[in-house]
């Protein structure tokens, strides 16, 4: 099995009241509540959080894309990656992802996803998701009735721009360019992996069964609640006559992790609630614009992946810690309690990649920390031999370590492993990632 540690990076000082009187955490949500200086270190904590795990041997670190919300502050996550490519070894850049609809022309994207590849030496995971509906049509205007024909150009064209060698002129419906020659090119070839975001769409689960995608379900809803889905997802890829590999799915799930249950209880339970009650308020005018669901998938009764969040989110934040629990929207308690749930976990859903949320809401760098390090050191082992009879296609494939290049070290910023290895004082409930 494989771990990515996942950051959403939202914005850690909503207010109390914010579910009261802000209708939306997306979209709308009023600007005079951010705080560039306070945003200065909130990023660098962010960078920080994302360094410490690739130092632990997380298989990936992931950063997505987002616009005019306080939920996920990475309105270029291609930002976010360049610098991680940098700073870290060994580990994969997941890139979930840039929105490739939203670009014109799409070929900037592939210059960035290249530009990437090469500075980390081939480590990059390229995600093309279609974008929440908050985002592609309310944020940037695109129309919803098009954005999933914009998307299929998009993709083609990129695709092309990375494999074919020669200039060639791309003629389509909304994209027309007489030369396209991208430089750099990426070193994965002909293309690094592809991941797809997504939440149930039936045109999704073609897609990635036409081009053997990796699918991946951004839930915060539990894997209870995705059970039904993923099987969904894998019945349709039997149709299609695609082999079963749990490594073509992946799935993201919110994990705490202490010594036993009531010291993750004391620690994390007021960031969840953060998370759930604030960062997940989004008006459901938003959240699914006419025309952003096909017909195909809505008479499959599938809702869009925020549409359907939104409905789970309200209910988990009136739920108790342990009503939490016990329906899958957190694993959470002592190492074995977690690795116990993840297992379950990855049995129903059949999927071999774990995105894993272990920084929620407002929570403070050192809880992060510690929920990290405890995820990596007593749970992430006990799990690794899960799949293993399988083969990961959709992992990177970086040079070789002699043709690495070594950064330069900058003093001072690198956080040490075993150091936080002891949970947060009683009193630290937020204020700040």
């Amino acid at each position: 099995m494989k771990f990515h540690w996942f950051n959403l990076m939202p914005w850690p000082y909503l207010p109390d009241d914010f579910r009261e009187k802000h209708r939306s955490v997306w979209v709308d949500v009023d600007s005079r509540l951010y705080d560039p200086v306070k945003g200065h270190r909130v990023y660098n904590d962010y960078l920080d959080m994302l360094e410490f795990a690739a130092d632990l041997g997380y298989d990936g670190i992931g950063v997505n894309e987002h616009h005019q919300n306080a939920y996920g502050m990475m309105p270029s996550p291609q930002l976010m990656a360049a610098t991680l490519a940098r700073r870290t070894q060994d580990v994969s850049i997941l890139l979930l992802g840039q929105s490739i609809a939203y670009y014109n022309p799409p070929t900037r994207v592939a210059e960035e996803m290249a530009m990437l590849d090469v500075m980390s030496g081939g480590r990059l995971i390229s995600g093309f998701p279609v974008g929440t509906s908050m985002d592609g049509n309310y944020a940037v205007g695109t129309n919803p009735a098009t954005l999933r024909e914009q998307y299929q150009e998009a993709h083609d064209l990129i695709k092309k721009a990375w494999a074919e060698p020669d200039v060639f002129t791309w003629n389509g419906k909304y994209h027309k360019l007489r030369y396209v020659n991208i430089w750099p090119r990426p070193i994965q070839s002909p293309s690094p992996p592809i991941w797809i975001p997504g939440g149930g769409s039936i045109e999704t689960w073609d897609f990635c069964a036409a081009n053997n995608y990796n699918y991946s379900y951004l839930s915060f809803s539990g894997y209870l609640r995705a059970e039904q889905l993923m099987k969904g997802f894998w019945q349709r890829m039997e149709e299609l006559g695609q082999e079963f590999n749990p490594y073509q799915g992946a799935f993201a799930q919110q994990i705490c992790v202490a010594e036993n249950m009531a010291e993750a209880q004391r620690l994390y339970e007021p960031h969840v609630r953060y998370f759930f009650e604030r960062c997940l308020h989004v008006y459901p005018g938003f959240a699914d614009a006419p025309g952003y669901r096909t017909e195909a998938t809505m008479r499959a009764g599938l809702m869009s992946q925020v549409s359907g969040q939104a409905g789970g989110s309200a209910v988990a934040h009136e739920l108790s810690w342990d009503e939490l629990v016990k329906r899958g929207f957190i694993l959470a308690g002592s190492p074995d309690d977690v690795a116990e749930q993840a297992e379950q976990m990855s049995e129903k859903l059949r999927v071999g990649h774990i995105v894993c949320l272990l920084h929620m809401g407002d929570m403070p760098l050192d809880k992060t920390l510690y929920n990290t390090e405890m995820f990596a050191t007593r749970v992430m082992p006990r799990l690794r031999p899960l799949w293993s009879e399988y083969e990961d296609k959709w992992s990177p494939h970086p040079l070789p370590k002699d043709d690495m290049a070594t950064p330069r070290a900058v003093p001072g910023r690198r956080l040490e492993p075993g150091k936080f290895l002891q949970p947060a004082p009683a009193g630290t409930a937020g204020g700040g990632a």
